[in-house]
């Protein structure tokens, strides 16, 4: 399936169509100016760009496609492919996402093509097929792979592209990324400071980048506050709450449990509370939890759960104008963009009430207690 979205069109009756020169005679600049600065064209220095950009959108100029397409050879429209076979298909983000990317091209006259596929070979064919019937001018990769199979796609086709991401390609390329793996240091550091001397680590699926980051990074966050490592606090290829609650009832049963646990997506912490209920412990006391990705599920939990959110609007938008300035002739290795998540703190961490070795003897006698009700 593939849906084009841009700007919206109005019902009333049509005003004069701004031109570039309205535009041009508005700012007191040269129409080359304002039209290199509308098309992306890295000779134009940033705050000019922003300038015209908003007085674009303020005085409702919209570029006519059709003649500057015959002029460029480009469609004006930027391309996404998402996998619809993923474990939530993009739930937990396109909303905003997408918003940000739509919003940012339509700014600057463009639109945005989505498509839809259901495996790595139905991917790379849906690509190969917008690049080759004009209907996107380059793509956005969300979800980055340590060895991105699009990537070499989009190369072969000579196809620009960015990276929602990074990836293990040893060639310049375009990305935007959020450093999840300061994130991930970060919790570490932030549980290590209310006492916690044992903290596990949930990670997400092996293959995608964002899983061998937080990895690097809670071993990192590790390192600074002083604690060893140890492989047996380390679940990996958990996404979903029945895959967490699996993990985290593998690592409370142990005979020294974390009494924290670092969780490097939402969808797998949300397990946790269920693990804890089916142990007894008390959710932010007895067990402290920390996710990332901000998702709506964390805060209906009893008590909220901690987590790092994402600005997935301002993603959006920054990758759409990353992307439309390499069309434009940027040099790939000159689009890299970091973010950061903001923290979000609530009821499910807190400083340990017990400590480990007690934490281990109060999950066996509960689990006595409950074998003998079972028994009886």
């Amino acid at each position: 399936m593939t849906t084009t979205v841009g700007p919206k069109t109005s019902k009333k009756k049509p005003r004069p169509r701004v031109k570039i020169v309205d535009l041009a005679q508005a700012l007191g600049l040269t129409k080359g100016t304002v039209s290199r600065a509308l098309n992306g064209y890295p000779d134009i220095s940033e705050s000019t760009r922003l300038r015209v950009r908003k007085a674009a959108e303020t005085m409702g100029y919209v570029p006519f496609s059709s003649a500057q397409s015959i002029r460029s050879g480009l469609s004006h429209a930027l391309g996404m492919v998402l996998r619809m076979d993923s474990h939530d298909a993009y739930r937990l983000f396109v909303a905003d996402f997408l918003h940000g990317i739509s919003r940012a091209a339509g700014a600057r006259g463009w639109t945005l093509t989505i498509a839809t596929a259901v495996s790595q070979q139905d991917e790379d064919q849906t690509l190969r097929r917008l690049a080759g019937e004009s209907k996107a001018d380059g793509f956005i990769l969300p979800r980055t792979l340590v060895q991105d199979h699009r990537v070499s796609t989009l190369r072969d086709a000579g196809v620009p592209f960015i990276l929602y991401g990074r990836t293990d390609l040893d060639a310049p390329y375009s990305w935007l990324d959020v450093l999840s793996e300061d994130t991930t240091a970060d919790a570490v550091a932030r549980l290590a400071a209310l006492g916690h001397t044992r903290i596990g680590f949930v990670n997400g699926e092996d293959g995608y980048m964002y899983a061998r980051l937080r990895h690097q990074g809670y071993l990192a966050g590790l390192a600074s506050a002083g604690l060893p490592e140890d492989a047996g606090l380390v679940r990996r290829n958990c996404v979903t709450a029945e895959q967490g609650a699996e993990a985290t009832l593998s690592l409370l049963t142990q005979d020294v449990p974390p009494t924290a646990i670092v969780f490097a997506v939402d969808g797998a912490a949300l397990g946790a509370y269920r693990a804890a209920r089916d142990l007894r412990l008390e959710m932010g006391q007895d067990l402290s939890v920390i996710g990332y990705d901000g998702s709506s599920d964390g805060r209906l939990m009893t008590p909220p759960l901690s987590t790092y959110k994402v600005d997935l609007r301002l993603a959006g938008e920054r990758l759409a104008d990353l992307l439309i300035d390499q069309i434009g002739g940027a040099e790939p290795e000159t689009l890299h963009e970091a973010l950061h998540a903001e923290f979000q703190g609530a009821g499910s961490h807190g400083a340990p009430r017990l400590t480990p070795d007690e934490l281990a003897r109060m999950i066996r006698a509960q689990h006595q207690e409950t074998k003998g009700e079972i028994d009886q």
